[in-house]
């Protein structure tokens, strides 16, 4: 049985919004890797191997829908889940 956990990179650029996001998927055994910005998680996605995706849509640097094309290039199998207050 495999007991590694679960790895997430979970990207959001609202500081407080992200504190609680990955404190509570911590506390549900997940592995979290929190970036506040497109250019600095495309570069952690080239590094290391993620089971997840979770992403704002309106981040600096490299929006959420650029951001989730770079990471498909990469491994076109990762979910993601896209997470917006955008009301469109």
């Amino acid at each position: 049985m495999d007991s590694r956990k679960p790895k997430i990179l979970y990207v959001e650029d609202d500081v407080n919004l992200g504190f609680v996001t990955k404190d509570n998927l911590l506390k549900r055994g997940y592995e979290i890797t929190l970036c506040e910005d497109g250019l600095t998680a495309s570069h952690t996605f080239q590094k290391q191997k993620f089971d997840l995706v979770i992403l704002d849509v309106m981040l600096p640097k490299i929006d959420g829908f650029a951001l989730a094309q770079k990471l498909r290039d990469k491994d076109k199998n990762v979910p993601i889940i896209f997470l917006t207050a955008k009301s469109m």
